[in-house]
Parts: structure tokens; sequence; C-alpha cells
């Protein structure tokens, strides 16, 4: 995979919408370094539907939101991330990684990059492990796409019955800091290295 060594992590409401393809958007910037939080509600729901490795290696991890649900659960997490916001995350570009990962791996990437997270987390684990990736929905959409999922490894796409947004910088208590519930729609994509059947979409209730 081509690796971009200058990559901007940031992503203004006009990039972000443009990807998502939503007329309703905000006027308000996105975090300078596209860091959305993942609802610990949502990845309890994955796990719920989903048995994954002992050992995940969280490679956009932010403030461990994803990480600290895993641990509960009793899995060994490494935690990557263009910066440290906990005092003990990797400060390392998971795009460049040349890591080979005898794991699993569970994130919500950037925004702007989450193709290119997707591509290179198969690169990096084993056949039979898996990639599990927060996504907008509209993440099925694109030609752009298309090579990637003619690959076949995804396996299962599991649909947010309601809308769950994400945290700007975390702040999981400041509605005002959640992404627009009624613009995006997200699910979580399951890719098993290897796999060769038609993907399943589930749908799970938020409620």
């Amino acid at each position: 995979m081509e690796k971009n060594n200058n990559k901007d992590w940031s992503g203004n409401s006009r990039s972000v919408y443009g990807t998502i393809g939503a007329s309703n958007h905000t006027d308000k910037e996105r975090e300078i370094n596209d860091y959305y939080a993942t609802s610990p509600k949502a990845v309890e729901m994955l796990l719920e539907q989903e048995t994954f490795s002992e050992k995940i290696w969280e490679c956009a991890s932010g403030e461990d939101h994803i990480a600290k649900v895993l641990r509960k659960h009793g899995h060994t997490v490494r935690c990557t991330d263009i910066i440290d916001r906990t005092g003990h995350t990797i400060v390392e570009d998971f795009l460049k990684s040349p890591v080979a990962w005898y794991g699993d791996i569970i994130t919500n990437p950037p925004y702007k990059y989450a193709q290119e997270f997707v591509e290179h987390a198969l690169w990096s684990v084993q056949y039979g492990n898996k990639v599990a990736m927060y996504l907008k929905l509209t993440f099925l959409e694109g030609q752009k796409r298309q090579k990637l999922f003619n690959q076949r490894n995804l396996k299962t796409v599991y649909v947010m019955a309601g809308r769950m947004g994400c945290a700007k910088n975390g702040e999981f208590s400041d509605k005002e800091n959640e992404t627009e519930s009624g613009a995006v729609a997200f699910a979580w994509f399951v890719w098993e290295k290897g796999y060769c059947g038609d993907p399943v979409i589930k749908w799970l209730n938020t409620k």
C-alpha cells in the first residue's frame, strides 16, 4: 500500500460532510486531529456479537474509550495514536507502522483515512484474525472502495439501528461536542483476513 508521509490529519466540516453525503451539516470545525471518541456502549454492543483474540491493537486510541472496555473484558490492548492523550499511549502513525500483528485490530479511525486504516490493518494482521472498524454507514458507498470490498475479507456489518454519535475531543457529557445524531449513521465493519464469503448485515438496537 502506498504511504503518504505528509498527511493532513485535520478535517473541517466541509470534508466530513462531503464524505458522508449529509446535507444538514454544521458550521463547526472538526477537532484539529480528527479526534472523535467512540461511545463505550458501542464497544459493548460489538463484544456481545463478536469474539476477538486476547491480544488487540487499538491503533487510533485517543483517550482509551475503546481500550478500557476491551480490558474490562479481559483483553490485552496495545494502544497507539499520533498523540499521547493518556500518558501511556505509544506515539505512532499507524499508516507508517511496519508491525506484523498477531492478534486482532479494533478502532475508530480518522474520517479522512478510514480506507487507508482498513487496508493497512488487513496487511498487518494474520490470516484468520479480525479487523473491526467503527465507521460511517456510507463507507459502503463509492467506487474508490470497490477494490477493497472485492477482496472479500468483509464478513459482517453491524448497523446501529439508532443514531449513536461520537464525542468531539472525547467529551461525551457535553451534547454540543457530539456529532449530529440526525446526520451520521454508524456501523461496526468486521473483516476477517482470508474470509471469502459474502458479508452479512445485522442490526444493533441502541436503546
